[in-house]
C-alpha cells in the first residue's frame, strides 16, 4: 500500500508550519535521507528529509500553503516493491471518499438532534504490544510491514529516523523472531457508563476581532496577514508583559577602558581572523553576572521557580521579515574569542534560516543592543 508522507514536527512545540517550497515532483524516486520540501516555521526555514525511498506518487499540498497542521498528509509515497501508477489513483479514491462523507454528513448535521439509543460495546479488539498500547511507535510503513513479514518486535528495535523512528534499514538490521505475544485487550466499559465530560474552555474575547470592528466603520486602514514569525514574536512579547513583572532601571557607564581593552584585544586576535564586537563583550558581562548573582539566573513557572546553573544568552538577530534570537550556550564559561566566533556563526546562520530549533530556544536570559543606532533607553 502507498506510504503517506505527513508533516513532520520539526520543533517538541511545532503544532502548525508553511509548505515553503517542494524540491521534488510528482513521478520522481527518493531515498532515505533526500531532502524533500523546505518547511518554514515560526523562527526558521528547515530541509525535510525522506524517510523511506520510493516513488512520489501524489503531492496533497501544494508548496506556499501556510498554517499546515503537523501530522497531515502532504504527499504519497510508492515503496519499491509497489507500483506508482497504482498507488496515486488510490490516494485520489480515498479523498474523494472523504469528501463524499463531508457532504453527506451536512444534511444529516441540519436535522433535528434526536436521542440515540445507547451504543453497543465495540467487540473485543486485536491485542497490541506493551508498548504501542502505552505510547504510539514510531516508525514507517515500510518497516511495519517488514517487520510483520521477519517477526521483529518493534518495541524492541531503535529507530534511527528523524526523532527516533524506525525505519526499513533498522528492521534488516534487527534479529527475526522476536515479537512479542500480543496482550489481550482491555474489557469495554459497560454500556450504560457515562461518558467523562470533557473539560470546559474558560471563555475567551476575540481582541482582534472587536479591534477589526471598531476601526472599520472610524479610520482608514489596510489589513495584512501576519506570518508565522511575526505572530509568534508579538504572542511571546504579549505573554512576557503579562506574566513576567517588568522594572526598568538605568545608568550611564563609562567604557573608556572597555573599548580600550577591546582595541587591544582586537589587534593581538587579527592573525586568528576574530575581532571583538561591544555586544561579545556585553554577553560575556551578563554571563558572569548571572553567574554572580544566581537569583537573577531564574524562570518564573507557574508556582516553581527555575534556576539556572549556566547562563545560556539569547541574541537577537534581525532577518528578513522578523527577529531571531539565537543563543551563545554557556557564556559565562567561554572566552571572549569563543564568543565572538559563536555569535559571528549563529548569527550568519541566523540570516540564512538554518538555525536548528534548539539554537534558538530556551535561552536564560536575552540581549538586544541597539546602542549602534544611537538608541540610549
Amino acid at each position: 500500500m502507498p506510504i503517506e508522507i505527513k508533516m513532520p514536527a520539526l520543533s517538541p512545540t511545532m503544532e502548525h508550519g508553511k509548505l515553503a517550497k517542494w524540491l521534488v515532483k510528482e513521478g520522481d524516486e527518493v531515498s532515505s535521507g533526500d531532502i524533500l520540501a523546505e518547511i518554514e516555521t515560526d523562527k526558521a526555514t528547515m530541509e525535510f528529509e525522506a524517510v523511506d525511498e520510493g516513488t512520489i506518487t501524489s503531492i496533497a499540498v501544494p508548496e506556499g500553503t501556510d498554517e499546515v497542521k503537523v501530522g497531515t498528509v502532504i504527499a504519497m509515497l510508492a515503496g519499491e516493491d509497489e507500483d506508482a501508477e497504482t498507488a496515486a489513483p488510490e490516494a485520489k479514491t480515498e479523498k474523494k471518499a472523504e469528501k463524499k462523507v463531508e457532504e453527506e454528513a451536512e444534511p444529516a448535521a441540519k436535522a433535528e438532534a434526536k436521542p440515540a439509543p445507547a451504543p453497543a460495546p465495540p467487540p473485543p479488539a486485536a491485542g497490541k504490544s506493551a508498548k504501542s498500547e502505552g505510547g504510539r511507535i514510531l516508525a514507517s510503513p515500510l518497516a511495519k510491514r517488514l517487520a510483520a513479514e521477519k517477526g521483529v518486535d518493534l518495541s524492541a528495535v531503535k529507530g534511527s529516523g528523524p526523532h527516533g523512528r524506525i525505519i526499513k534499514t533498522d528492521i534488516e538490521g534487527a534479529k527475526p523472531g522476536t515479537a512479542k505475544p500480543a496482550e489481550a485487550a482491555p474489557a469495554p466499559a459497560p454500556a450504560g457508563a457515562p461518558a467523562p465530560a470533557a473539560a470546559e474552555k474558560p471563555a475567551t474575547v476575540d481582541m482582534a476581532a472587536e479591534t477589526r470592528a471598531l476601526l472599520d466603520d472610524r479610520v482608514p486602514h489596510t489589513v495584512s496577514k501576519l506570518s508565522g514569525m511575526r505572530k509568534t514574536i508579538a504572542r511571546r512579547l504579549a505573554e512576557s508583559m503579562q506574566q513576567a513583572p517588568h522594572i526598568y532601571l538605568t545608568v550611564d557607564i563609562r567604557l573608556d577602558r572597555l573599548l580600550a581593552m577591546r582595541s587591544e584585544m582586537n589587534a593581538a586576535l587579527e592573525k586568528q581572523g576574530i575581532k571583538l564586537s561591544v555586544n561579545d563583550l556585553l554577553i560575556k558581562a551578563l554571563g558572569k553576572a548571572l553567574i554572580d548573582v544566581p537569583e537573577c539566573n531564574v524562570t518564573f513557572a507557574g508556582d516553581e521557580l527555575i534556576s539556572y546553573q549556566r547562563a545560556d544568552i539569547s541574541v537577537a538577530v534581525s532577518i528578513p521579515g522578523g527577529l531571531i534570537t539565537p543563543i551563545v550556550q554557556n557564556a559565562n564559561g567561554k572566552s571572549l574569542s569563543e564568543i565572538a566566533a559563536a555569535a559571528k556563526d549563529l548569527a550568519q546562520r541566523a540570516k540564512e534560516g538554518k538555525l536548528l530549533p534548539t539554537e534558538y530556544q530556551g535561552g536564560t536570559a536575552s540581549i538586544s543592543n541597539m546602542g549602534m543606532m544611537g538608541i540610549k533607553q
